[in-house]
């Protein structure tokens, strides 16, 4: 299939990520940061950048504010390919963003949400037969005009032809009023990570969580960092190895771009684990450049890089 068309509905803000930085800030104390960058940011975002880049047809579903973070947003995304023809810049409401603070690997985030709040299912365009082949929502804890309409928008999305996929990102209030058994039924390919999983399902291990949801499944991708991903489709499960990164820079994005290299394969009729395969791969590739999309410019330069680093062929379909 060539050019499937994704919509990706979610939250919209800038990150200001600070490297290098000398120590743990404390409060009431000062610390330097040796490098700090501004980039597009959001979990949403970041997936549909990278989906773009990978050469699929997407459009953005989202708000932002009246200001320059937003215009900021705006030309980073119709720079990387990605329609807007479905965000709303509101007067009077200012962009969300988000702090990043990195240390090696690890990181520690502060948001302001702003406009993203302001999304709701009334935004969303559902038309049938449907204009996209395939519905994306992430970070639904952070866009609270969605979280009480997210199973209707899933069932709104399947009844106009769409399949769909649902990354919920971590809560940060930690309640986690997410009715899995009402909605997963509705969600084609639910994408947590293993610490979303276990705060979800309140359990301590993998395999009890996967129990508690299994029921309500279609297709489980569960990202998990160093040791890959697993997959779980009816009868099917498995597991896909990452792949080693000898030139990592940092980890902002990487389970965005996990799902941009999924759902990519997804959407064109591919395997389980065809699917997982490629998202491992995308993450991987992410980690190589500094922010979630620095490493994605174009499909010709994802491929370039990929045979470079690890001597795969990309292909699309």
């Amino acid at each position: 299939m060539i050019n499937p068309k994704l919509l990706v509905v979610g939250e919209l803000n800038v990150d200001l990520i600070l490297n290098k930085i000398q120590a743990f800030p404390q409060v009431g104390k000062e610390t330097i940061a040796d490098e700090m960058d501004m980039c597009l940011g959001s979990s949403s975002a970041i997936m549909a950048a990278n989906s773009a880049a990978m050469g699929v047809d997407t459009t953005f579903c989202g708000v932002v504010g009246d200001d320059y973070f937003g215009d900021f947003i705006l030309g980073e995304l119709e720079q990387k390919s990605v329609s807007c023809r479905h965000v709303t810049k509101l007067t009077g409401q200012k962009t969300g963003c988000t702090l990043v603070l990195n240390y090696g690997q690890d990181r520690a985030n502060v948001t302001y949400q702003g406009a993203m709040n302001t999304l709701t299912i009334s935004d969303i365009p559902f038309r049938t037969p449907a204009l996209y082949q395939h519905l994306h929502v992430s970070s639904l804890f952070l866009q609270k005009g969605l979280l009480n309409d997210i199973e209707q928008i899933f069932i709104n999305a399947q009844a106009a032809g769409m399949t769909t996929s649902l990354d919920l990102q971590w809560d940060p209030a930690e309640n986690w009023a997410f009715d899995y058994a009402r909605c997963l039924p509705h969600v084609d390919v639910f994408m947590p990570n293993e610490s979303e999983l276990l705060a979800l399902t309140k359990t301590d291990s993998i395999s009890s969580g996967i129990e508690k949801i299994r029921p309500y499944l279609n297709t489980l991708a569960l990202k998990m960092g160093r040791n890959g991903s697993m997959g779980i489709c009816a009868n099917q499960q498995l597991t896909v190895p990452a792949f080693e990164v000898s030139h990592f820079v940092d980890a902002i994005g990487a389970g965005d771009s996990f799902n941009a290299g999924f759902i990519q394969k997804y959407i064109s009729g591919a395997s389980l684990e065809d699917c997982l395969r490629e998202g491992n791969l995308m993450g991987a590739l992410n980690t190589t450049a500094a922010g979630g999309t620095g490493a994605f410019y174009n499909f010709n330069t994802i491929s370039e890089k990929i045979k470079d680093f690890w001597g795969i062929e990309l292909c699309l379909s």
